[in-house]
């Protein structure tokens, strides 16, 4: 308690100091926003012999020429009593005994010529960038030689609080130009509106100097604005029309205005509008069909200050040929939105059923869209309106109000339409530390303006309804190659809702997309399984699968596996759903045992929600032989002699056992040769399907076996090579038939008394080019045979018969030439009735070369039937036909004439 009662004394100890204190300097009185009279007392030496010598004495020396100096003492300054009645002025000393002056008791003690007194006014022009004092002399002429500067101070204090004391630093001083005969104008640059001036006159006239009392100015109270600009009529959203305007300079204060109606002579007198704040104000729509002029000025709206000028007349008449509501605006894709508009055809008012609306200029709206607002007021209803597409320089659609005449104004109204449907997905890592969203952008819409994403995070889970949020904040994102954009979020809260939404900027406004909220523990991405293995279990057909679960996964998972049989390019992915999905291996059947299966697998939250991870790294099966070889390769002897060595080789050769034959591979063959009367011997082909050896004895048998890691084959074919054998003539006749180019039929004929033949041997080759001799084996009851290959028509060709029995390989019959007339199932495609069908279209095709080339080109290349789709073409070779044509053309000496023909027809081009 005596604290307390201790300590309110020493407050009102403290107060009491301060007000001593104050009053021991001279206060600083404030100038009114109008012109005030202010004394200037004449100051001699005898006058200033009291104070600081060096403060007045040298001021005869100084003005004019600094345009800063030190801060003078303050018993310097000329104390001044104010009051609204009169100002008494009296030599003042801080150190004086602080005492309230009455107007009776003040003392006088320097002369005082009253009619040195300044008519002064000081204003800041509306672009804040200079504060003029015009100074007036009043009932004296001044002198050639007056020299005024205005000093000044800058203070932080109030204006009713500034005094003396608060000067501190330096003085600036403001030379005045005093050109005319009685006014000066005294300017100082960049004012601080934020801030209190302390500032007096200084002069010296003949010698003579005169001060004024100090005064403090606050520059918002003294603002001109400038004239108010760019009048205009709009129309507002109820059908009302409104005068607008605006500031030419922004200011750091609010403004009231004043708009002037003149009515033109014999139409009635002025009419004063009054606004603050707005800068528009509804008008009489009587005023469109008149000549009137409109004025606005502008002041202050708190502080005195002064007004502006009136701005440029205005004629409302002028500007109202058309005005649309809103003449601007900008909406998203799906949104209705409606337009207002008044119309006038050059003087006359429309009504509004006269008017109609034109989308582009290029689309009527339906009247059923159209409403009336009052009789000079239309109204047009868009609905379910489709984002912009740019045309040319223009980003949006022009809608113009005209009269049903069809006569339209130059003045449209511009729709900005945006879409807004942005598809934002976000996932977490399979680590649990970052969450990334992504959404795509059209690449219009980034031409119409800009995009951000903002958002903000609840503290637990999402709300049922998301909604955008004041306090929400803007994430960086970065915009991808493919005009998507992508964001992190580091770190994260997993169980808290982050409501985010895109913000489109635009310069008529902002556009926002609808809200969506997300839980980062509901996105996650495991991490792929890891440790996969495959492996094929031999004989059953069935693939094991295992794998090891990923880490940081807080939730049961469940499983994808997907395999390849073979790992070829064009073989889909087989796909297979784990149903067990609290374990981590899987079994699949399979059907196919010799091929290599490439596996990987991949997982995801159970209850469906987040992402499925990326494939794990591939496993890879064993290939393993599950049993040997059923039977040993065919195979064939090429023999070749060499009668300068009298040497004769024989190159086996073989076709390479299918896998369903030598479940699953082969890893080597087994040649077994047998001599009658020694031993057998075994060679070992580890590479390759032909094996070459010198043939020397009568009679030598060869088996080839097939082997793998399981065994060896059981069931093997022999072939015995014997001299003696090959003089036997078995085979009568052999000829060959050409059915179409990809089937030749082999017919012939065995001679009587011949011994048991076990199997036929067919070789073909052409004799145009350097194959590889082609062969196969027949069985011993056929006398006909159709071989299918690629057959050139006019290329020439050798086919052989071999008659292969139980001691050896009998004498061959060969043809080199396709026999002529048929054999006894029919002769349907003989080359004698081929080639003049052939050589028939060639004329025709070069016929309609002559006739049209365009026609030729798509004759040739687009019109060459599909075998597959065209039972007439089967069979048929068109390359070997145009080839064919080709010939005959150089026959016809035409390919010179024509190089794009030749070009076309070449037998390298592609045939499409």
């Amino acid at each position: 308690m005596l604290c307390a009662i201790n300590q309110t004394v020493l407050e009102i100890f403290w107060c009491i100091l301060f007000w001593l204190l104050q009053a021991a300097h001279c206060m600083v009185h404030p100038v009114p926003p109008r012109n005030f009279t202010l004394p200037c007392v004449l100051l001699n030496e005898t006058f200033l012999s009291p104070f600081s010598a060096g403060s007045w004495s040298g001021l005869r020396r100084e003005l004019g020429t600094p345009k800063t100096k030190s801060l003078m003492n303050e018993e310097s300054f000329l104390c001044c009593l104010w009051s609204a009645s009169n100002i008494g002025c009296s030599l003042y000393r801080a150190s004086m005994q602080a005492r309230k002056f009455i107007p009776s008791e003040i003392n006088i003690s320097a002369p005082q010529q009253i009619d040195w007194s300044w008519n002064v006014e000081c204003r800041i022009r509306g672009k804040l960038d200079l504060l003029v004092c015009n100074l007036q002399l009043l009932k004296l002429d001044l002198r050639d030689d007056l020299k005024v500067n205005l000093l000044y101070s800058e203070s932080e204090l109030s204006q009713g609080a500034a005094s003396t004391s608060s000067l501190q630093g330096t003085v600036r001083v403001a030379r005045c130009d005093c050109r005319e005969q009685d006014t000066c104008e005294c300017p100082v640059a960049s004012p601080s509106l934020n801030h209190t001036y302390l500032l007096w006159l200084e002069m010296v006239a003949g010698g003579t100097a005169l001060g004024s009392p100090p005064m403090s100015l606050q520059p918002t109270d003294i603002v001109k604005p400038e004239a108010p600009v760019n009048l205009q009529l709009e129309l507002a959203e109820r059908g009302q029309v409104k005068l607008c305007w605006s500031s030419p300079v922004l200011l750091p204060f609010p403004l009231q205005h004043q708009v002037r109606i003149s009515a033109p002579p014999g139409h009635g007198e002025c009419q004063m509008l009054q606004v603050a704040l707005e800068t528009s104000v509804a008008i009489d729509s009587a005023l469109l069909d008149s000549p009137s002029s409109v004025q606005v000025r502008s002041r202050n709206l708190r502080g005195p200050g002064f007004w502006s000028d009136w701005s440029t007349p205005y004629n409302p008449t002028l500007g109202a040929q058309v005005l649309y509501f809103p003449p601007k605006t900008l909406t998203s894709a799906g949104s209705n939105i409606s337009f207002l508009c008044i119309y006038k055809n050059k003087s006359k008012p429309v009504e509004a059923q006269e008017v109609v609306w034109w989308l582009n200029l290029a689309e009527e709206i339906p009247a059923s869209q159209y409403s009336l607002v009052n009789n000079r007021v239309s109204k047009v209803t868009l609905f379910n309106l489709k984002a912009t597409k740019p045309r040319g320089s223009f980003f949006y659609n022009a809608l113009y109000c005209c009269h049903q005449s069809r006569e339209c104004h130059h003045r449209y109204a511009e729709l900005y339409v945006v879409d807004m449907d942005f598809n934002i997905s976000c996932e977490t890592d399979g680590y649990l530390t970052k969450m990334t969203c992504r959404w795509s952008a059209n690449p219009t819409t980034l031409l119409l303006g800009s995009l951000q994403l903002r958002y903000y995070r609840s503290q637990i889970y999402c709300s049922d309804f998301p909604s955008p949020s004041p306090n929400s904040e803007v994430k960086e994102c970065h915009l991808q190659r493919n005009h998507s954009y992508e964001c992190t979020f580091q770190p994260i809260f997993l169980l808290s809702g982050y409501t985010m939404w895109i913000e489109f900027e635009h310069f008529l406004g902002t556009l926002e997309s609808s809200p969506t909220c997300v839980i980062p523990a509901d996105v996650v991405k495991p991490l792929p399984p890891s440790n996969v293995g495959a492996e094929l279990t031999r004989n059953v057909g069935l693939l094991n699968v295992s794998w090891t679960k990923p880490v940081f996964a807080n939730r049961d998972l469940t499983f994808q596996i997907r395999w390849n049989a073979g790992n070829r390019e064009g073989i889909p992915w087989q796909l297979y759903e784990v149903p067990n999905s609290t374990g981590s291996s899987a079994v699949i059947k399979v059907e196919q045992l010799c091929v290599e299966y490439v596996v990987q697998v991949r997982c995801r939250e159970l209850d469906g929600s987040g992402f499925w991870s990326d494939w794990s790294r591939a496993a890879r099966t064993l290939v393993q032989d599950i049993r040997a070889p059923l039977h040993g390769p065919e195979f064939w002897r090429i023999i070749s002699e060499d009668p300068a060595r009298k040497q004769r080789n024989v190159t086996l050769v073989w076709k390479p056992l299918m896998e369903n034959h030598s479940l699953c591979s082969v890893s080597r063959y087994i040649i077994k040769h047998q001599i009658p009367g020694n031993p057998s011997w075994e060679e070992y082909v580890d590479h390759g399907t032909t094996w070459s050896f010198p043939w020397i004895e009568p009679t030598h048998t060869i088996t080839i076996l097939a082997m793998n890691s399981v065994g060896i084959s059981a069931v093997n074919s022999n072939l015995t090579l014997s001299q003696q054998m090959s003089t036997v003539d078995a085979v009568q006749s052999l000829s060959a038939y050409l059915v179409n180019s990809t089937c030749v039929v082999v017919v012939w004929t065995l001679s009587p008394h011949i011994p048991e033949v076990t199997s036929f041997v067919i070789e073909w080759k052409n004799l145009n080019k350097e194959e590889e001799m082609k062969w196969l084996r027949v069985p011993p009851n056929l006398r006909k045979y159709f071989i299918y290959d690629h057959f050139i028509l006019i290329e020439k060709y050798q086919f052989s018969l071999y008659p292969v029995f139980a001691g050896g390989v009998g004498k061959a019959r060969a043809t080199d030439q396709f026999a002529e007339g048929g054999f006894e199932t029919g002769n349907n495609g003989s080359l004698h009735v081929v080639l003049p069908i052939v050589f028939s279209t060639s004329v025709l095709l070069l016929g309609a070369l002559l006739v049209s080339h365009p026609r030729m080109k798509k004759l040739f290349w687009e019109d060459v039937p599909n075998p597959k789709n065209c039972s007439w073409a089967q069979g048929v070779n068109f390359h070997s036909l145009f080839i064919l044509v080709w010939d005959l053309m150089d026959l016809m000496d035409l390919c010179g004439t024509n190089p794009k023909f030749r070009a076309h027809m070449s037998p390298t081009a592609s045939l499409g």
